[in-house]
């Protein structure tokens, strides 16, 4: 019994690991459930079984995702103390993230998917964006805690709208000219 619950537990994060790179890659009208069975080595059975549906899969994908960084915002305030934000915004715009949609940050790749999503996902979204924005602002200085709230989605929205615009250039040099362009105006932002 016990290497059943094994074997179903692992199945089902192999199943969310690739309704993940999938949806960040392909986005949710580019993959198919049968194609991310296969990716994680499982039936179109399984997948239904763990996750419901496609739309169930893409919420649990973008909570997975979100959650990410919710994670990751303390370890950069951790890791890079006062310069933190710099170093998050730097990681965030930079080459290998921007390259790397399967495992880049679910806020720019999930977010244009998140607007045509069903009402709980949606929900989902603001709540976890939320979440999100109040760890920037914790992280920032100057202004009252108002003010650190509206430079966090300020900042956010540099880095969201940035990545997403340069992951759409077909051209690598003007993409690279994006996001060096939206750096210093999130840092900026963010009272850097």
């Amino acid at each position: 019994m016990a290497k059943q619950q094994l074997r179903k537990a692992e199945t089902q994060k192999a199943l969310l690991s690739a309704s993940s790179r999938a949806f960040r890659s392909e986005g949710y009208s580019g993959v198919g459930v049968d194609a991310i069975a296969k990716a994680a080595g499982a039936t179109s059975g399984a997948f239904y079984a763990h996750l419901g549906s496609k739309d169930g899969a893409f919420h649990a994908a973008l909570e997975q995702g979100l959650d990410e960084v919710t994670t990751t915002i303390p370890d950069y305030r951790e890791r890079f103390g006062d310069k933190w934000v710099e170093a998050f915004a730097r990681y965030y715009l930079g080459t290998a993230h921007r390259q790397d949609r399967a495992c880049g940050c679910a806020m720019t790749a999930l977010s244009p998917d998140v607007a045509r999503a069903k009402p709980e996902t949606r929900k989902l979204y603001d709540d976890k964006m939320q979440e999100i924005a109040s760890l920037v602002a914790e992280g920032l200085k100057k202004g009252t805690p108002s003010e650190r709230r509206n430079r966090a989605w300020v900042f956010l929205s540099l880095l969201i709208g940035g990545l997403t615009t340069a992951r759409a250039m077909s051209d690598e040099t003007l993409a690279e000219t994006v996001t060096a362009a939206a750096l210093p105006a999130a840092l900026q932002a963010a009272g850097v």
